[in-house]
Parts: structure tokens; C-alpha cells; sequence
């Protein structure tokens, strides 16, 4: 089996690339609705609009493309034995980090539909930031590979 799926490694390197520019557009966007959807009231037209939103680049993109993210990547570490180097292990910490946080915007954005958000929207500015900079290491990580 894994010499079968080695054969497929670039398409499946390529389709894991796809999946995790959904998954960070997804986890940078979020939050940023956030930050709008604060500037509404709880019950507004408005308000309703940004659950909506919110729902649909939940469910409809990032919690697929994190799926993906995951089975492709596992699948790459299995297949190449990236798993034993420290690098990887680094960049999995990260991902796994990263997976927490996509949880923790899972549960906003049913906080958000049930009107009962309590977080600022300061707060939502400020880790706005933590997707980009969780990614900017990862991607250090994976293409430099400093600990190899």
C-alpha cells in the first residue's frame, strides 16, 4: 500500500496544498467576521446575515479542508517517514494547535447563532493574527526543514 500511494505522492502533496490554503483562508476570514458581526445587534437583519456567513464557511469550508488537511498530510508523513524527523513533529505540534483554535472559532460561530457572544470585538482583531502567524511557522517548517 505504501509503495502504491508513493507513486501518487505529488498529487497527493498537491491536493494536501489545496486543501490547507482553504483551511487558512477559512481560519483568517472567520474571525474577521467576527469582528463585524460585533459591530451588529443580536437579532438584526444584519446580525442574521453574518449567521448565515459564518455557518456556510464553516461547514462548507474550512471544516472539509481541515479534513483534508489532516488525511493528506497524514498520508504524506506515513508514506515519506517524515514523522521521525523533528522538524515534522514541530510542524505537527502546530497543526495540532491550529486544529484547537479551529475549534475554538467552531464554537463562536454557534455562539454568534444563538445571540449570545460575549467576546469583544477587539478580542476578535487581536487573534485575527493567530492563523497567519501558527502558518508562517509551519510553512518555515515544511519547505526549510531546520532541524533535519
Amino acid at each position: 500500500m505504501k509503495e502504491f500511494l508513493l507513486d501518487y505522492y505529488i498529487w497527493l502533496k498537491a491536493f494536501h496544498l489545496i486543501a490547507v490554503i482553504a483551511w487558512m483562508a477559512g481560519m483568517l476570514y472567520l474571525p474577521r467576521l467576527f469582528v463585524y458581526h460585533c459591530q451588529t445587534a443580536p437579532g438584526s437583519e444584519g446580525s442574521d446575515r453574518f449567521k448565515v456567513m459564518e455557518r456556510k464557511l464553516l461547514k462548507g469550508i474550512i471544516n472539509p479542508s481541515m479534513g483534508a488537511v489532516w488525511l493528506l498530510g497524514l498520508t504524506l508523513a506515513w508514506i515519506t517517514e517524515a514523522y521521525t524527523q523533528p522538524w515534522f513533529q514541530l510542524k505537527f505540534l502546530l497543526v495540532f494547535i491550529l486544529s484547537g483554535f479551529h475549534g475554538f472559532l467552531s464554537a463562536r460561530v454557534k455562539d454568534f447563532a444563538a445571540d449570545r457572544n460575549s467576546l469583544s470585538e477587539r478580542f476578535y482583531r487581536i487573534i485575527n493574527e493567530v492563523p497567519a502567524v501558527i502558518m508562517v511557522a509551519v510553512v518555515l517548517l515544511a519547505v526549510v526543514k531546520p532541524f533535519g
